[in-house]
Protein backbone atom coordinates (compact mmCIF):
# COMPACT_ATOMS: atom_id res chain seq x y z
CA UNK A 1 0.00 0.00 0.00
CA UNK A 2 1.54 3.26 -1.05
CA UNK A 3 0.40 4.60 2.45
CA UNK A 4 2.58 2.50 4.00
CA UNK A 5 5.36 2.92 2.31
CA UNK A 6 5.26 6.90 2.61
CA UNK A 7 4.42 6.35 6.44
CA UNK A 8 7.82 4.49 6.87
CA UNK A 9 9.47 6.71 5.13
CA UNK A 10 8.32 9.68 7.19
CA UNK A 11 8.62 7.67 10.44
CA UNK A 12 12.39 6.81 9.38
CA UNK A 13 12.86 10.62 9.44
CA UNK A 14 11.56 11.12 12.40
CA UNK A 15 13.98 8.36 13.84
CA UNK A 16 16.90 10.26 11.82
CA UNK A 17 16.10 13.61 13.62
CA UNK A 18 15.59 12.10 17.14
CA UNK A 19 18.56 10.54 17.17
CA UNK A 20 20.42 13.64 16.53
CA UNK A 21 18.39 15.79 18.55
CA UNK A 22 16.92 13.64 21.17
CA UNK A 23 14.37 15.19 23.47
CA UNK A 24 13.89 18.42 24.93
CA UNK A 25 13.19 20.85 21.66
CA UNK A 26 10.02 23.06 21.01
CA UNK A 27 7.85 21.11 18.29
CA UNK A 28 8.82 23.92 15.80
CA UNK A 29 12.19 22.52 15.66
CA UNK A 30 11.31 18.98 15.06
CA UNK A 31 8.97 20.71 12.47
CA UNK A 32 11.88 22.56 11.06
CA UNK A 33 14.18 19.04 10.75
CA UNK A 34 11.35 17.29 9.60
CA UNK A 35 10.71 19.76 6.13
CA UNK A 36 14.66 18.83 5.58
CA UNK A 37 14.44 15.26 5.81
CA UNK A 38 11.29 15.18 3.84
CA UNK A 39 13.21 17.16 0.70
CA UNK A 40 16.21 15.21 0.85
CA UNK A 41 13.80 12.13 -0.21
CA UNK A 42 12.01 14.61 -2.74
CA UNK A 43 8.90 13.95 -1.02
CA UNK A 44 6.06 16.94 -1.84
CA UNK A 45 4.32 18.88 1.53
CA UNK A 46 2.86 21.57 2.99
CA UNK A 47 4.11 22.79 6.24
CA UNK A 48 1.60 24.65 8.70
CA UNK A 49 -1.31 23.41 5.93
CA UNK A 50 -4.51 25.00 6.53
CA UNK A 51 -7.46 22.87 6.40
CA UNK A 52 -10.77 24.48 6.20
CA UNK A 53 -13.82 22.78 8.25
CA UNK A 54 -17.33 23.48 6.93
CA UNK A 55 -20.71 22.85 8.55
CA UNK A 56 -23.98 23.10 6.51
CA UNK A 57 -21.52 23.46 3.77
CA UNK A 58 -19.98 27.11 5.09
CA UNK A 59 -16.50 27.80 6.12
CA UNK A 60 -16.75 28.09 10.23
CA UNK A 61 -13.02 27.49 10.74
CA UNK A 62 -9.49 26.26 9.99
CA UNK A 63 -7.10 24.08 11.69
CA UNK A 64 -3.18 23.98 10.96
CA UNK A 65 -1.83 20.89 10.26
CA UNK A 66 2.20 20.54 10.56
CA UNK A 67 2.38 18.83 7.17
CA UNK A 68 0.39 17.22 4.33
CA UNK A 69 2.95 15.14 2.78
CA UNK A 70 2.69 13.90 -1.09
CA UNK A 71 -1.41 15.35 -1.02
CA UNK A 72 -2.15 12.53 0.94
CA UNK A 73 -1.17 12.12 4.84
CA UNK A 74 -1.85 14.81 7.64
CA UNK A 75 1.36 14.48 9.99
CA UNK A 76 0.78 16.34 13.38
CA UNK A 77 4.12 16.95 15.49
CA UNK A 78 4.43 16.79 19.23
CA UNK A 79 7.47 17.21 21.46
CA UNK A 80 5.59 16.45 25.13
CA UNK A 81 6.64 13.86 27.75
CA UNK A 82 3.10 11.52 26.89
CA UNK A 83 0.49 11.61 24.04
CA UNK A 84 -2.57 12.27 25.42
CA UNK A 85 -5.98 11.20 24.16
CA UNK A 86 -6.50 14.97 23.14
CA UNK A 87 -3.86 14.95 20.44
CA UNK A 88 -5.45 11.56 18.75
CA UNK A 89 -8.49 13.50 18.64
CA UNK A 90 -6.68 16.53 16.72
CA UNK A 91 -5.10 14.11 14.17
CA UNK A 92 -8.72 12.25 13.51
CA UNK A 93 -10.61 16.34 13.11
CA UNK A 94 -7.40 16.82 10.22
CA UNK A 95 -8.89 13.66 9.15
CA UNK A 96 -12.67 14.19 8.93
CA UNK A 97 -11.90 17.40 7.46
CA UNK A 98 -9.66 16.40 4.68
CA UNK A 99 -11.14 13.61 4.07
CA UNK A 100 -7.62 11.69 4.34
CA UNK A 101 -7.51 7.94 4.78
CA UNK A 102 -4.27 8.10 6.85
CA UNK A 103 -2.52 10.16 9.47
CA UNK A 104 0.52 10.27 11.57
CA UNK A 105 0.73 11.40 15.52
CA UNK A 106 4.55 11.86 16.33
CA UNK A 107 5.98 12.43 19.33
CA UNK A 108 9.29 13.04 19.95
CA UNK A 109 9.47 12.46 23.92
CA UNK A 110 11.88 11.81 26.67
CA UNK A 111 11.96 7.74 25.78
CA UNK A 112 12.62 8.33 22.09
CA UNK A 113 9.82 8.36 19.11
CA UNK A 114 6.10 7.85 19.56
CA UNK A 115 4.06 6.98 17.00
CA UNK A 116 0.21 6.93 16.41
CA UNK A 117 -1.14 5.87 13.30
CA UNK A 118 -4.92 6.92 12.73
CA UNK A 119 -6.85 5.76 9.61
CA UNK A 120 -10.29 6.67 8.50
CA UNK A 121 -12.94 4.80 6.19
CA UNK A 122 -15.05 7.51 4.26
Amino acid sequence: MIQDELSEQIIGCAYKIYNTLGFGFLEKIYENAMAIEFEKLNLKFKQQHSIKVYYDEKIIGDYIADFFVENKMIIELKSTANLIKKHEVQLVNYLNATKQPVGLLINFGPEGVEIKRKYKDY
